[in-house]
């Protein structure tokens, strides 16, 4: 904080996002912009991190802001907040993608647009004159930021600057999602008061009423349970959102409920926790889990969000359902408002440890599903063993991939199941690389980030620089998941890697150079069997073929150093991650990108029901086919 009484409006911004723990401020500069990086550079300890992209920005700060928002559960000080700066409407526009994501998925970020100056908005005014990046409209920008943000300022007051500075960042801290700020160029350099204090979120007051709302929401699942019986937790994205996970990880250690997560909640907590049971994703899940899932007594979900991916579009709860989210609580047909997850979560493991006693509900669901006949392993940990390790095809799948790398993963630890740490911190895109990822066994709590619900198209390249920076310290290497037409989008944010000398590993899902989900859900039967055929694919899910490895030639140096490599078969990828897995190895030094040849034809497992829903059987009979 600085001693004088007073400071400029560009530093008072810059000690705010210093004093939230923020380390790295994304961005593209701009006129706009200048004055407030050249003090944030002189005045903070905050590092400016350009990238190609303004989208890319925006990616980098919410993978960056998912990653501390779980660490700063152990790192006190920290909001668990990220940044992004641009330049007025121009840069503002491209970043809205970015912002629009975070808001639909509560990520908590700073979004600060750079606007002309009071002067120049009077000019343009009186007498029509327009300057750089600007509309007719003065409001354009922060119109359409209202739509995502939870709180929206235009700054042209340098004596109101401090509190519409505090008022959108304490509004970030309350509700865990973005806020905007767009200050006039003119205002940078005013003098306004220093900062006072800290910023802190503010919570919802407890009245009577919601705590008997609570206690009713309570009472509601304890019948739920003594009703139906053999519950299974369906643990969802506001675990991680709201820092709950050692909230929920008690309800499972004292009760022994077997759960299983989302995939936007994958790693909430180890997923070698006694009682995980995979992802459960609607019919887009691994069958065995469905079955399972599907099979038990009742289902609690608990921060859980039900999207068109993974409840059909629906929300499909029956009496036999509960579902906490959204600051509500429902029971089959009852609905509880106002109840917080954060009191809810310890409330429900009180009462059912006084209800039932410590450790009532241990039991092994896959093991119950195989003895009532069901064709699912004989037990919870034989299925998850077979989702590591061989025998592989000779060449890869989307399938095949992941056991191979689940197995890799696995080889990276060598401490007991509770202890288990990993080098990588898993990101994931949309589409198919989600699909099969779900099914990784991640052995840290928060070492999996995905945008599962906004889904937008190479989102996970531009989200691992901000998760390597967030998580540099734990020198922790992101491990990339990108399909090919996802990469296509923003493989440039790459090269923000070999410049700040990071070192994550991409994997380019390259299926033929195809839009592979959309031809999945426009016309399934594309996928009916392994005959080599064109019928029914879309033209427009034909990409234009790139050799993706070479980008390590067009991004790298001998100075910052890239590396490029092609796997079609399992032996090649045996070969390449044992070289991942040795540090002295060069490829270490820099990024590495690796395209992955798979089939056109091919998909994940869990995206069979699609096929078997709208497809007629083959001429000739229905026929399995052999992808794995």
């Amino acid at each position: 904080m600085t001693t004088s009484p007073t400071c400029t409006v560009a530093e008072y911004l810059a000690r705010r996002l210093e004093q939230l723990g923020i380390t790295h401020l994304f961005g593209v500069p701009g006129d706009h912009l200048g004055p407030f990086l050249s003090t944030l550079h002189e005045k903070t300890t905050v590092r400016w991190v350009g990238t190609p992209t303004e989208g890319g920005a925006g990616q980098a700060a919410d993978g960056y802001a998912r990653v501390k928002s779980a660490d700063a559960e152990i790192a006190l000080g920290e909001q668990g907040i990220g940044a992004v700066a641009v330049t007025y409407s121009v840069g503002a526009f491209n970043l809205l993608n970015s912002i629009g994501g975070a808001f639909a998925e509560y990520v908590p970020l700073i979004a600060i647009n750079a606007a002309p100056s009071y002067e120049q908005w009077l000019n343009q005014q009186a007498i029509g004159l327009l300057t750089s990046h600007m509309s007719q409209r003065p409001e354009s920008n922060l119109e359409v930021y209202r739509q995502v943000t939870v709180d929206a300022q235009a700054i042209s007051n340098p004596g109101l600057a401090p509190t519409q500075i505090d008022s959108a960042i304490t509004a970030c801290l309350s509700h865990r999602r973005p806020v905007y700020l767009e200050v006039m160029d003119d205002v940078w350099g005013a003098r306004c008061p220093a900062p006072q204090g800290r910023l802190t979120r503010r919570e919802r007051p407890v009245t009577v009423k919601k705590q008997e709302t609570l206690d009713r929401a309570v009472e509601a699942c304890v019948r739920l349970i003594r009703e139906y019986g053999n519950p299974i937790l369906w643990a969802g994205e506001e675990i991680d959102r709201f820092r709950l996970s050692d909230e929920f990880e008690k309800l499972v250690h004292e009760t022994r409920i077997p759960f299983c997560t989302t995939i936007g909640a994958k790693s909430v907590v180890s997923e070698y926790t006694p009682g995980f049971s995979g992802v459960y994703n609607g019919k887009a899940s691994n069958p065995k889990v469905a079955e399972v899932f599907n099979n038990a007594g009742c289902r609690i979900g608990l921060g859980s969000w039900a999207t068109s991916k993974n409840l059909g579009g629906v929300r499909s709860i029956g009496d036999d359902w509960a579902v906490a989210a959204h600051d509500g609580v429902h029971v089959g047909a009852s609905y509880f408002p106002d109840v917080q997850l954060a009191r809810f979560l310890p409330a429900l493991r009180e009462r059912l440890v006084a209800e039932f006693g410590d450790g009532a509900f241990a039991a092994d669901y896959f093991a119950r599903a195989h003895q009532a006949g069901l064709a699912v392993p004989d037990s919870t940990d034989a299925y998850l063993a077979s989702q590591t390790g061989g025998p592989y095809p000779e060449n890869v799948t989307y399938d095949s991939l992941f056991r191979h790398l689940n197995a890799f993963l696995e080889s990276q630890n060598s401490e007991p199941p509770e202890e288990r740490s990993n080098p990588f911190t898993v990101v994931c895109d949309a589409a198919f690389a989600l699909i099969g990822s779900m099914n990784l066994r991640m052995a840290e709590r928060a070492s999996y980030v995905a945008q599962n619900s906004w889904l937008s198209i190479g989102y996970s390249v531009g989200a691992a620089t901000g998760v390597a920076l967030g998580r540099s310290q734990a020198e922790k290497r992101p491990m990339v998941f990108v399909g090919d037409g996802s990469f296509q989008e923003t493989c440039q944010e790459m090269s923000t890697h070999v410049r700040h000398g990071l070192c994550p590993v991409v994997f380019v899902l390259d299926n033929e150079a195809f839009y592979g989900i959309e031809q999945m859900l426009v016309h399934p039967c594309y996928y009916q069997d392994d005959t080599p055929r064109s019928d029914g694919a879309d033209f427009y899910n034909e990409l234009h073929p790139w050799r993706y490895e070479k980008l390590a030639d067009v991004f790298g140096s001998a100075k910052h150093p890239m590396h490029g490599f092609a796997v079609r078969r399992h032996d090649e990828l045996t070969t390449l991650l044992k070289r991942i897995a040795e540090p002295s190895d060069a490829i270490n030094q820099g990024p590495i990108v690796v395209r992955v040849q798979l089939d056109r034809h091919d998909y994940p497992e869990a995206l069979q029901y699609k096929v078997a829903e709208n497809c007629p059987p083959p001429v000739g009979g229905a026929s399995e086919r052999s992808r794995r």
